[in-house]
Order: C-alpha cells, then sequence, then structure tokens
C-alpha cells in the first residue's frame, strides 16, 4: 500500500512539474543541468577566484588504508581537490603508491602530500647498519614518490613530542578546544627507548640526514617538509628541539640549501612562540622554503609553554593577513585547515580525534569553507581584476 502511495505521488509530481514548466513563459524554463554544473550560457557576473596552477590549494585529509567513494565524495563536496595522508611503512613502493594515486583520480582527487616516518636511528644520531637501512629506506620511499608524482613528502624531528601537556578546554557553545601547559610535562621523565639528546646533538643528526637524502629528493623532483616541534617546549622529556623556535626553523634551511629541504610553515605554532605570522611566512616564502602550510589560531597566554588551540575565526591571528601573504609570495602548494574543533554533531556521531578537543567532519568542514573565504578574498586584494584567469 505505502508502495503505490508512493508511486502516486511520485507521478502526481512529475505533471504538476511538467504542467508548470507548460505554463511559464518559453525563457524561464532553464536548460537541464550537466553533471557537474549549469549550462546556461547567459549573462553572468566575475564569480569567485577559484584555484588554479598558480595559487595556493586547499587541502583536506583522507584516510590512506581504506580509500572509500564515500570518502572522497565527502572531500570532493567541500570544493576541494587536493588531499594528504600518512604514508606507509618504510621503504614506500612505487606499485603501492600508484595505486593510490590511480584510485584518487577516481574521485577527482590528487595525492599533494604525504607523511614519512620510522627512523628513529637518524633522529637519535645511533650510527650503525640499522641507521644506514633507514637513511636507504627513506632514499627509496622519496623515488618512489617522485615517480608517481607526490611532490612533497613531509616528516618530524622529535626526540620526543610533549603531547602528555595537551587536554581538554570547553569554549564557545561548549565546543572543545585543545589547551596545552608545560606544567603536565615539564617533570616526566625520561622514556628510556628514546634517551636525552641535547640541542646539539640532534643538529648534528639531522645534518648528517639531510646531506644524505636531498640529494635524491632534487633528482626526484620531491621536496620534503619538516613540520615544527609542535607543542613548541625547548625541552621534552629532557630532550631539546631544535624546530621549536624560529632561529630553529631559520637554521634548517641552511643545512643543506635546497628548495627540497623547506618546512611546514605553520601560523599556529608561529604564534604560540610569539612571532608574527605574516613576518615568519614572507621570510621563508620570499626563499621558497615553505614546501606545506598548516592553518590554525591559537590564543597564547604564555609563549611556547600555555595556549588554546581556538576555532579558526577568534584566535590571535590574523588569519587573512597570513593568508594574502602566501599570495604575495607567491607559495602554490597546499594550505591545511588543520586541527579543527569538536562540535555537538561530530562529537553525537562518534568522532576519531587523538586531541583532546579535537573534532570531525563537521569542525573540518568549519575550517575549509573560512579558509577558503579568506583564499578568495586575498586573491582579489591582492590581485585585483588580474584574479579573473583563474
Amino acid at each position: 500500500m505505502s508502495s503505490d502511495f508512493s508511486r502516486r505521488a511520485l507521478m502526481k509530481g512529475i505533471y504538476s512539474t511538467a504542467a508548470l514548466s507548460a505554463a511559464l513563459p518559453a525563457a524561464a524554463v532553464l536548460p537541464a543541468a550537466a553533471a557537474d554544473g549549469p549550462e546556461y550560457k547567459g549573462p553572468h557576473g566575475p564569480g569567485m577566484p577559484q584555484e588554479g596552477p598558480n595559487t595556493p590549494k586547499i587541502c583536506a585529509p583522507i584516510g590512506g588504508r581504506e580509500i572509500t567513494d564515500e570518502a572522497m565524495r565527502q572531500v570532493k563536496q567541500l570544493g576541494v581537490n587536493n588531499v594528504l595522508m600518512g604514508g606507509p611503512k618504510m621503504p614506500w613502493q612505487e606499485a603501492d603508491l600508484q595505486a593510490t594515486v590511480d584510485k584518487l583520480k577516481t574521485g577527482g582527487l590528487a595525492l599533494g602530500n604525504m607523511m614519512i616516518a620510522g627512523f628513529p636511528n637518524c633522529i637519535y644520531g645511533r650510527a650503525g647498519a640499522d641507521r644506514d637501512k633507514e637513511i636507504e629506506d627513506f632514499k627509496s620511499s622519496v623515488r618512489a614518490a617522485g615517480k608517481v608524482g607526490l611532490p612533497v613528502v613531509e616528516y618530524n624531528w622529535y626526540a620526543h613530542r610533549a603531547i602528555e601537556g595537551y587536554y581538554l578546554e570547553e569554549g564557545r557553545g561548549g565546543a572543545g578546544y585543545t589547551a596545552f601547559n608545560i606544567n603536565k610535562v615539564e617533570n616526566l621523565p625520561t622514556v628510556p627507548d628514546e634517551g636525552v639528546h641535547s640541542g646539539e646533538e640532534l643538529w648534528k643528526n639531522i645534518t648528517y640526514f639531510l646531506q644524505a637524502v636531498i640529494p635524491t629528493c632534487e633528482q626526484s623532483n620531491v621536496r620534503l617538509a619538516l613540520h615544527p616541534n609542535d607543542p613548541p617546549i625547548a625541552v621534552s622529556r629532557g630532550s631539546g628541539q631544535i624546530m621549536a623556535s624560529l632561529e630553529g626553523w631559520k637554521k634548517l634551511i641552511t643545512v643543506v640549501n635546497s628548495p627540497a629541504n623547506g618546512i611546514t610553515y605553520e601560523c599556529g605554532v608561529s604564534r604560540e612562540m610569539e612571532v608574527d605570522p605574516v613576518e615568519v611566512c614572507k621570510y621563508f616564502g620570499t626563499r621558497d622554503r615553505i614546501n606545506h602550510v598548516h592553518y590554525r589560531n591559537p590564543v597564547v597566554r604564555v609563549p611556547h609553554n600555555d595556549y588554546t588551540e581556538t576555532f579558526i575565526d577568534m584566535g590571535e591571528n590574523n588569519m587573512l593577513a597570513v593568508m594574502r601573504e602566501l599570495i604575495k609570495v607567491k607559495y602554490t602548494r597546499l594550505i591545511y585547515p588543520e586541527h579543527e574543533r569538536a562540535l555537538d554533531y561530530d562529537k553525537a556521531v562518534g568522532i576519531h580525534n587523538g586531541y583532546p578537543g579535537g573534532g570531525g567532519y563537521t569542525g573540518m568542514v568549519y575550517d575549509i569553507a573560512y579558509a577558503r573565504a579568506m583564499f578568495q578574498a586575498s586573491i582579489m586584494l591582492e590581485r585585483g581584476t588580474e584574479w579573473k584567469e583563474f
């Protein structure tokens, strides 16, 4: 009975629509829309700036273990064409990476950044066969990335990351924020498997590493992006953190002078270190050493040591100024609006986030929409009418 009712209702709707169309003037009936947009060719306005080869690209994360059609649709519906993900265990294989790239192409997506890990002996300076193998596996992974057209490989260089200092803070309307305080971590003991490593030692280790791998990166047309120490405290469980200061970021790019040796420019960490993120962007951008961007906004109580990651629209950074500077320095790679806040909708459906107060898909949608608005406004402010070419 319900089936008959549904059929009758559907037919009645079709007939009503047909009768309405017949009664309207011919000019009021628009052509049927194509699969990817309307076909109407009449007068139109200039529209809004869109991403192109000469602009930055807003990106979103996507799970690498199983890239589903649903996951790709969820990203594509946001107007996002580029994704990033964690990489497999080293050494990466060309066939595996190609399968990932090909799968993403079926959803209209391109892979622009993959995180690599698994070289503790390099970080801790443990000379010997194990360190040599890690370097060879890293170089092999870079070659595989280059063969499939992956432009950026991101990595970390922590003796220990002070994630124990994160805690949940309730924000506006009860949303989840991620806060950090050094008091939670400054007296924690050393982890035996990690040991204690001075800043000087870590600089020696990363110099050895970069001198070994950057030539392969250059040959493979792959850029490395080192993420800063985050949280950016000076010492974590007894070990120094060489990427927890602007001086460290600047020193890194002098270790090997190459565009392949670059940073993940983090405007959030910049503010946490009490440096102007616009000036930081200008410094590294004019030297072509920004190989990836993280776009977020904190409130800082004590530089380095006590802060809260808030909504992207309410922290201490001028996010429009940050985006405008990225346009000014002609940055063209990915911008990741990261660390989405925990919203009630995501909590209700069940979020999976490693950060206290971290959110899910709805929070990501909010951040991406905000970042795109900043992107479009920046293009128009910086390039005037020239943006029409995009």
